[in-house]
């Protein structure tokens, strides 16, 4: 393993075993003026999520990477709660804040989806990320994290301030609200370009109903898409650098047919002579072609 893959592997890691250390004393100075049963509860709840957090981090996979990209942004929104609720803004939230914003950067780059990724890859696979669809990105990704975290912590918190019925009304409706978001979140990081012996697959459930696998001799090429090109797209409207597949026969793929009004239209596949895609790392997926020998556009 090269150093470039052990620094993705690890560097989350590292980041969030410093939290007890780094975020502690800032946390420590928010809760010192609550009742005791509200500063007990809370601080057994950070380090339950800390540890939580750590195992995931320490067993890289696709549905440990959703979970700390649940939780690292989560540390943040709990940095700036701890830095309005101290007396006094000082060097503890100062680095609370800095670590805290790290730990977020490091678990969203694509390197640190990439090693978890192919954690759960199967023998010689190779599986490269792909970037979320553009219009999720702009509202869609934010609330269902917002409901994954606010569904877990709401209802508890209400219940140790003794929020008797409004904190049970929010518990019993706020986890199946955050199980629901998390499986969605979830989706995201099951999306993926896969480079087999066989050939390449294109695994993402959002776009095609079914895995696209096409073979190596029925892989005509892979490289940048170009202006005007007849590939079927299927980046969802993903911000970055198209790359596109062709084959060297039509293939038959089955788009995910969109929802309109609460309803879905009818499945139906199509002949398609290339696809479109955009990887996390488009130049990493043109090394892995190279290096594979597969044909380059």
């Amino acid at each position: 393993m090269t150093r470039r893959h052990l620094i993705e592997r690890w560097a989350f890691a590292a980041v969030w075993v410093t939290l007890p250390f780094t975020m502690g004393p800032a946390f420590a100075d928010a809760l010192a003026h609550c009742e005791p049963l509200l500063r007990t509860s809370t601080s057994v709840g950070l380090w339950l999520v800390w540890a939580a957090g750590l195992g995931a981090a320490l067993i890289p996979r696709t549905v440990t990477l959703t979970g700390i990209r649940i939780v690292a942004p989560a540390t943040l929104v709990a940095a700036a709660w701890a830095a309005i609720a101290a007396p006094e803004v000082g060097v503890a939230q100062v680095v609370a804040l800095a670590v805290a914003t790290l730990a977020t950067v490091v678990v969203l780059a694509a390197g640190t989806g990439a090693a978890f990724v192919n954690g759960s890859a199967y023998g010689l696979e190779h599986r490269i990320p792909l970037r979320a669809p553009g219009p999720l990105l702009l509202g869609p990704v934010e609330l269902a994290w917002a409901v994954a975290v606010a569904g877990a912590v709401a209802g508890p918190l209400l219940l140790v301030d003794r929020v008797w019925v409004v904190g049970a009304v929010v518990l019993l409706a706020g986890w199946p609200a955050c199980w629901w978001a998390c499986r969605s979140l979830h989706v995201l990081s099951r999306r993926w370009l896969v480079f087999t012996p066989a050939g390449v697959v294109l695994h993402d459930q959002l776009a095609v109903l079914e895995a696209v696998l096409v073979i190596r001799r029925h892989l005509r090429s892979i490289g940048p898409a170009l202006v005007g090109t007849d590939a079927r797209d299927l980046t969802l409207g993903a911000p970055g650098l198209a790359l596109e597949i062709r084959f060297t026969e039509p293939l038959a793929i089955t788009p995910t047919p969109p929802r309109r009004r609460g309803e879905i239209d009818p499945v139906q596949s199509e002949d398609v002579g290339g696809v479109l895609c955009t990887p996390t790392r488009p130049g990493r997926v043109m090394d892995e072609v190279a290096r594979r020998e597969l044909p380059i556009a």
